[in-house]
């Protein structure tokens, strides 16, 4: 078996590898650029990397991937700590002699991943990015008290609309209420609609992905929220608004019935976090926690080879 095909096999019997890490997932934000690096320990698979490889030896993050880096098989609960640490740095250092076949590296790696001195030792860079997650979503009361009271007014006044949460918000109708919102931003769209469309298709076909949409009683969509999720963590991809229909707070009840409709998968919710002011205390006021990740680098790809990438998402 070639190591793609057994790092398939990996994700249909290991439910602790992250979402955007699985091979459905990088199927449908990746096509056919994706491989995996693996160690395996006694004729299994103790740890993976998959890779993002938009073009030769250039590492990348796909479009709508928060986060990949390294998976470690899970330890046995009583492991010591700096047994631990060290066996995971030892497979470290295995998969940074893997990557010097690459010019260029950058991936996010996951929260959970919080020691990166074998990258440092090898001249590698970091950036500290922040997500925020939600603990314990199955207590709604909990989470309720939690909540800044500019959000709870948002919600209690959408609610009053009346605002009504459906499931069956079409992908042009999302792309289109998204679009709106980079428009109001005057941001440009820098990632793939075609990738985001892909991951939507996956996400439903298999039951880990919805978009949540609100509407008022003439129809129309004021705001919506695609998230997935495994029993791992629910994870909130991408959203927008109409911003002629902003003041009726359908945003917040929007990811409000979002995160209790993934409390049915999961005790975890994580909203991916973002270094705009303005979208990070939207997640901050939902009284998540803030979270740091690393971004690590080491290299840059050419102008030809960025030239490429953009090429070929368009």
């Amino acid at each position: 078996m070639t190591s793609k095909e057994l790092y398939r096999a990996l994700c249909a019997v290991e439910d602790s590898i992250p979402v955007f890490s699985r091979d459905w997932w990088l199927d449908a934000a990746c096509g056919d650029d994706w491989e995996a690096l693996l160690k395996e320990k006694d004729c299994k698979v103790y740890a993976a990397m998959p890779l993002y490889v938009p073009c030769k030896h250039i590492v990348s993050m796909p479009h709508y991937t928060q986060t990949m880096g390294i998976w470690f098989a899970p330890e046995a609960a009583d492991t010591k700590y700096s047994s631990l640490l060290g066996r995971r740095r030892a497979t470290g250092e295995y998969f940074i002699k893997k990557l010097d076949s690459y010019k260029s590296f950058l991936q996010n790696f996951s929260h959970e991943f919080t020691d990166w001195l074998p990258f440092y030792w090898e001249g590698y860079a970091q950036t500290t990015r922040y997500t925020y997650i939600l603990h314990d979503i199955k207590n709604f009361e909990r989470l309720w008290l939690n909540m800044s009271r500019h959000t709870r007014r948002n919600v209690k006044k959408a609610e009053e609309e009346p605002i009504v949460v459906r499931r069956d918000v079409t992908a042009d109708d999302f792309l289109e209420i998204q679009e709106m919102t980079f428009k109001r931003q005057h941001k440009k769209n820098t990632q793939s609609d075609a990738v985001l469309r892909r991951l939507i298709d996956a996400a439903r076909e298999r039951g880990q992905g919805e978009i949540f949409g609100g509407y008022d009683c003439a129809g129309r969509l004021h705001a919506a929220a695609f998230v997935v999720w495994q029993k791992s963590s629910a994870y909130y991809i991408a959203g927008g608004g109409n911003p002629a229909l902003r003041s009726s707070g359908a945003h917040g009840l929007v990811m409000w019935n979002a995160i209790k409709y993934a409390s049915r998968y999961t005790d975890t919710f994580d909203f991916e976090g973002s270094m705009i002011g303005g979208v990070e205390r939207f997640f901050r006021e939902f009284g998540a926690v803030q979270t740091p990740y690393f971004v690590i680098t080491r290299g840059k790809p050419s102008f030809l080879d960025r030239a490429y990438m953009k090429l070929k998402y368009r």
